[in-house]
């Protein structure tokens, strides 16, 4: 038989494109259109329901930036159509390949009850199937001229993504706004040729099966007349039987398909936005469940769930029910899907505390999963939060996206810092916006991983990112795949079902020790620093408010402030969403939340400062309160006492220019250019910057990755670096401890401070930068004499070690990484650190030495500022300010105490006398990250503490109140059975052993 397969393809393409898709809908007449702009914001939907609208015809231009247009429809259904299914067609101007980043509406009845959303991959209406004719159709549409900012040629700069300068030229120009009949057989037949065509394609060219596939198509549009494609759809579509009818050999892999909308919860567009298309998805979502038995769809991030709570209750009601049945399924149990490298210990357990509790208040429903498919990679300290939040699967789909190594697994234990093993799947579709087409299913079955002890994976089926959801053709395609021959079967199932079938199937997983590093978007870790600097900042203030309040609470009868704290942590933890907090968002959302950050601070400040009143009481005792985990100048953690002052620093000028700081335990030396030559440990008669080398190094590089601006660095940044030696000034400060440098380049300037206080083996750095650079990447270094294959950088609720070599292209590809307030590098018996009070970037580098002895030094970089100009064109411009400090001598337990310091500073207030903690631990080891009362308002004293230092650990707990029990919970403070003597408790004393990393909370019941 002579080969035609190019030829019988293309003719499908071509019918299937220029003939049988215009046949649907056969019969149109055009609706009357009339819109009202509403002026700036959206408004309430009685509001835009009532307002008066002007005509507006098919064609014309609308939609100002950001703006939000009512438009009514109203028309008749012709007599003639009697018997047939009617559906509006509401075309806003949408471009089909940009579903979620462009215009979209809500199409409300008048009475204001929502009915669906439009969107450009789902422009109809249902109005009757059948219709009587006769019928009035009359709709209103809020629809939403969201401008295109990742168009066509991505990461153009743009000033349309913030309202204040996207001006207000029209985006859009109106399209079809018609009446029409479909016709569902030949609906069916697009489907039909769409999902053999698909699966056709991906069938080897030998197969028999792409054959047979091949002759029916052939023969099905033999039977189309082109001239009459409605009349004759249902003879093309009995050609097309056989084959579709074909079983699956039961060897097929097989794809649990879960409804799915991806929705960030801001990127391309501000928060008030996303609440918007959370209704508009949800409300077609509910109408999809109600018409389809077989469909499940699951939604993540329970602050959207609220949205629609609080913004929809007439969705909300659909919704309810919906769960109700099981069929819309609550997802990933945690409040937004955050960033989970930047997140701090704490913050990381709310966002399981917040979205496990309100899915158990709303519904009585227990996630088991982490649902995380877009976040840019996990922090090694992730797994036992998730147990500890009482789930046990893992969901993540942005690894596959990794540019040098190919992750090995699709399912898989990843094990954490404390052993913790969780099981995880990556769905090998490779996306989590399936839309059901031949190349994906297909794509999902070759590409997985486990074959021969697996053979199931998951596929998030819907269009995300800017909502939308699964669509009616997604349901019908995966339909046809439920069971057929040469094709992975599909089967509509929920997340939980999927993973129980999953872990059945493969007990014995391979094992993945450590974080799940994504090789791309390493920059979202320096990216909009006063984000960054905000999420840090509030963090640690809630950590403030919540200790001192509990503290107040238990000695003073302080009014603990539990509404106000449960509102505060949930707006700091929908900024922690993963493209607000790495920086990836537009210039509208990180503006707004530069003021968000404001308002927490304040707002947590005056919950501070009035606990601290009340507990100092009335008196003119000067007073030092001491939040962080460990004693300071004397003052022990969590209370607060006069300060220990102790020794004095020596500033004299140094030979050959600059000056000298000591103070009997560190020697710096600060050159003319005002660079650290020395810093010279006294007592272990120990240098610490590299010989040759200087320290408090600003390093300059260009910064223009290949794609993906805000988000990526690409590692040929580092060909090119200017070192900032030049100075203006060095000078010594006035307040005899500290030096001055001032630097300019570019159309930026530096000011720096650095000092070296009496009694610390400490030199602190604060920078102050006015930055105006374009495309430009600035480090500060620290080279030190140190000899590290290692080093750790602090994550959740411990450290983690990265080698500092390249040996294998792992290793190479993390260039960039993730550290919270420290790193740290040792040889044995003497180590450096290096802390921080708000960036997240980082690397480490190895060097050797040419001159003297040789031997390897070792360099640590603090990624401070980057200026892309995608998404937001004036990422970063104007004054920043941080805090760094260098640590001669430090050990890992130096290390951690030196990172809570610099995050929580001391806070002077005077009053009658000392304020003793409301709880203490006797290790250091043992590092508390909150105290507080339970969220239940029952007055018990809940502790979160976890061993810091990396190895075990017995330690006594003392409560400075009467404790009449304690229990062991999970972080919802819900009792852990199994955990029932893993505490010893004698009256106010609680002794506990802790593994290495082990994270524990303890519920004291007040006496």
């Amino acid at each position: 038989m002579h080969d035609d397969r190019n030829l019988v393809e293309a003719r499908l393409k071509r019918v299937l494109d220029e003939r049988v898709r215009p046949a649907l809908y056969p019969e149109s007449v055009p609706l009357d259109v009339a819109v009202w702009n509403a002026p700036g914001e959206p408004v309430p939907v009685e509001e835009g329901l009532a307002a008066e609208p002007e005509p507006i015809e098919a064609g014309a231009r609308w939609g100002a930036p950001w703006g939000t247009s009512w438009f009514r429809v109203t028309g008749t259904v012709p007599k003639e159509w009697a018997g047939k299914t009617v559906e509006a067609i509401l075309d806003l101007g949408f471009d089909e390949n940009m579903p979620g980043f462009q215009c979209e509406g809500l199409v409300y009845r008048p009475d204001g009850t929502p009915v669906k959303g439009l969107n450009p991959r789902n422009q109809w209406v249902r109005i009757g199937a059948p219709v009587a004719g006769g019928e009035e159709v009359r709709l209103h549409v809020e629809a939403a001229s969201n401008p295109v900012i990742l168009d066509y040629h991505p990461f153009v700069p743009t000033h349309l993504g913030d309202q204040d300068t996207a001006g207000s030229e029209p985006q859009y120009r109106l399209a079809r706004m018609d009446l029409a009949v479909l016709d569902e057989t030949v609906w069916n037949l697009v489907l039909d040729l769409e999902v053999v065509g698909e699966l056709m394609a991906e069938l080897p060219v030998d197969s028999p099966r792409r054959w047979e596939i091949l002759r029916a198509v052939d023969a099905a549009l033999d039977a189309i007349d082109l001239q009459d494609v409605g009349g004759t759809a249902q003879a093309a579509r009995s050609r097309l039987t056989e084959v579709l009818s074909a079983p699956a050999v039961p060897s097929a892999h097989r794809i649990s398909a879960v409804g799915h909308a991806h929705i960030d919860s801001a990127w391309l567009w501000p928060l008030r936005e996303t609440v918007r298309k959370v209704a508009r998805t949800t409300s077609n979502m509910t109408a999809l469940l109600e018409d389809e038995p077989d469909f499940v769809f699951a939604m993540s991030q329970a602050q959207q769930w609220a949205w629609v709570r609080d913004h929809r209750p007439e969705v909300w009601a659909r919704v309810k029910k919906a769960v109700a049945d099981g069929r819309f399924v609550p997802a990933g149990g945690m409040w937004v899907e955050s960033d989970t490298n930047m997140p701090g210990s704490e913050a990381m357990a709310r966002q399981f505390v917040h979205g496990k509790r309100f899915f158990l208040d709303e519904f009585g429903v227990e996630n088991d999963e982490a649902w995380l498919p877009d976040t840019f990679g996990f922090a090694a300290g992730l797994p036992q939060i998730i147990k500890a939040a009482g789930a046990k699967y893992l969901l993540t789909q942005k690894i596959s996206w990794s540019q040098t190594n190919k992750f090995p697994h699709h399912t898989f234990r990843w094990e954490g810092i404390d052993g913790t093993r969780i099981f995880t799947h990556f769905p090998p579709v490779d996306t989590y916006n399936c839309s059901m087409k031949g190349s994906e299913i297909a794509h999902a079955a070759r590409n997985f991983k486990d074959k021969g002890v697996a053979r199931h994976s998951l596929a998030p089926t819907g269009w995300g990112d800017g909502g939308g959801g699964t669509t009616r053709e997604m349901i019908a395609k995966a339909a046809r795949l439920r069971d057929l021959e040469g094709s992975a079967t599909v089967t509509w199932e929920t997340p939980r079902a999927f993973f129980e079938k999953a872990e059945a199937e493969n007990p014995q997983p391979p094992v993945w020790v450590g974080e799940l590093y994504l090789e791309l978007h390493r920059a979202t870790l320096t990216s909009q620093a006063k984000t960054k600097q905000g999420n840090r900042r509030s963090e640690h203030l809630l950590r403030e408010a919540e200790l001192w309040a509990a503290t107040a609470a238990v000695r003073a009868g302080f009014p603990y402030p539990y509404e106000d704290l449960d509102r505060i942590w949930k707006t700091v933890l929908l900024h922690q969403f993963h493209d607000i907090l790495p920086g990836s968002s537009i210039a509208w959302v990180h503006r707004e939340a530069r003021a968000t950050y404001d308002r927490v601070a304040a707002e947590l400040n005056g919950i501070v400062d009035a606990a601290q009143r009340a507990l100092a009481g009335e008196g003119d005792t000067p007073l030092v309160f001491n939040a962080a985990p460990h004693t300071r100048a004397g003052v022990p953690a969590g209370a607060a006492a006069a300060p220990a002052t102790d020794g004095r620093t020596e500033v004299t000028p140094r030979a050959g220019g600059g000056h000298v700081l000591d103070n009997g335990l560190l020697r710096v030396e600060i050159d003319g250019r005002g660079l650290v030559v020395s810093a010279y440990d006294i007592a272990a008669d120990r240098e610490t910057i590299a010989s040759g080398a200087a320290g408090n190094l600003l390093q300059l590089h260009p910064d223009f990755p290949n794609m993906w601006d805000a988000w990526d660095v690409d590692e040929f940044y580092r060909n090119t670096v200017t070192d900032l030696t030049d100075a203006d000034e060095v000078a010594a400060a006035d307040d005899g401890a500290s030096v001055r440098v001032v630097r300019s380049f570019g159309s930026s300037r530096v000011t720096q401070v650095l000092t070296l206080a009496p009694g610390e083996r400490r030199l602190e750095v604060d920078t102050e930068v006015d930055w105006h650079e374009t495309e430009k990447f600035l480090k500060l270094a620290f080279p030190v004499d140190v000899h590290a294959e290692r080093y750790a950088s602090e994550t959740q609720f411990g450290h983690f070690h990265r080698p500092t070599h390249t040996n294998t292209s792992w290793e190479a590809a993390k260039f960039e990484a993730c550290n919270h307030r420290f790193v740290h590098l040792a040889e044995p018996g003497w180590g450096v650190a290096v802390v921080n009070d708000s960036t997240y970037g980082h690397d480490v580098t190895r060097t050797v030495r040419t001159e003297g002895d040789a031997g390897t030094t070792t360099t640590v970089r603090v990624s401070l500022l980057r200026a892309p100009r995608f998404p937001d064109p004036e990422t970063d411009q104007g004054v920043h300010r941080f805090r760094h400090a260098l640590v001669p001598g430090a050990d890992i337990g130096d290390a951690v105490r030196e990172g809570w310091r610099i995050n929580l500073p001391e806070r002077r207030v005077t009053g009658a006398g000392e304020v003793a903690p409301l709880v203490s631990a006797d290790r250091d080891a043992v590092v508390v990250t909150a105290v507080k009362l339970a969220d239940d308002g029952s007055g018990d004293v809940v502790v979160r503490f976890h061993e810091a230092h990396g190895g075990r650990v017995r330690a006594t707990l003392t409560a400075g109140f009467p404790v009449a029990g304690v229990q062991v919970t999970d972080l919802l403070e819900r009792p852990l059975a199994e955990a029932e003597d893993a505490v010893e408790a004698d009256g106010d004393r609680i002794a506990v052993r802790l593994r290495p990393f082990q994270l524990m909370t303890l519920r004291l019941k007040r006496a």
